[in-house]
């Protein structure tokens, strides 16, 4: 296959939740008020079914198609929805979930390596295309980035108002696992943070 595959991936404007440092992974919470260049020329965009993608998308391409894929969410964070380490810190079960999030889920939640699972089938997808938009959370940009690069996902960060770029030789050698030959981020928001 000839030419590059690139995955823009952008993680979604702040929320409430965010600020407050809670788990929101499948909570329909709204984003606050930010400020960011819009991208007029932008025709089509994928990303997470949640009200905050659509959100953040809406202002940042407000002409595009909006690909709503509920594979690019966050992770389920089961019965930890809304609650902060503080919370939960002393439950042997969170516990034992933050020693190795891969295997082990949050009750009525769903593990990283679910997760990941989820937005390979997201990327695999994709249409005929080698260049992709995706408007999507932490989780899945910390995933890609992780399998991009050759290395751990808490090695990865996934700033809000952030656009990471992955670039592959081509779509064969990312459905191979092949690392990416470029990897660049930049703030899209003039608020853009964790």
């Amino acid at each position: 296959m000839d030419g590059t595959f690139v995955l823009h991936l952008i993680r979604h404007a702040q929320t409430l939740g965010n600020q407050e440092k809670q788990y929101i992974g499948w909570t329909n919470q709204p984003v606050m008020p930010f400020e960011a260049q819009a991208f007029p020329e932008v025709t089509e965009v994928w990303g997470s079914d949640l009200l905050r993608c659509r959100q953040t998308a809406k202002v940042l391409f407000p002409n595009a198609f909006y690909h709503a894929d509920a594979n690019w969410r966050e992770c389920h964070f089961g019965e930890w929805e809304q609650k902060t380490y503080a919370q939960l810190e002393m439950i042997e079960a969170y516990r034992n979930w933050i020693d190795d999030p891969f295997h082990i889920a949050p009750p009525g939640g769903e593990s990283l390596e679910v997760l990941g699972e989820r937005v390979e089938r997201a990327v695999h997808a994709l249409p005929d295309g080698k260049e992709f938009l995706i408007l999507t959370h932490g989780g899945p940009i910390r995933y890609l980035a992780g399998r991009a690069k050759k290395e751990t996902f808490w090695e990865q960060q996934a700033l809000h108002g952030y656009r990471y770029t992955l670039v592959w030789q081509n779509r064969q050698a990312f459905k191979e696992g092949a690392p990416c030959i470029s990897f660049s981020a930049e703030p899209l928001m003039a608020n853009a943070s964790m």
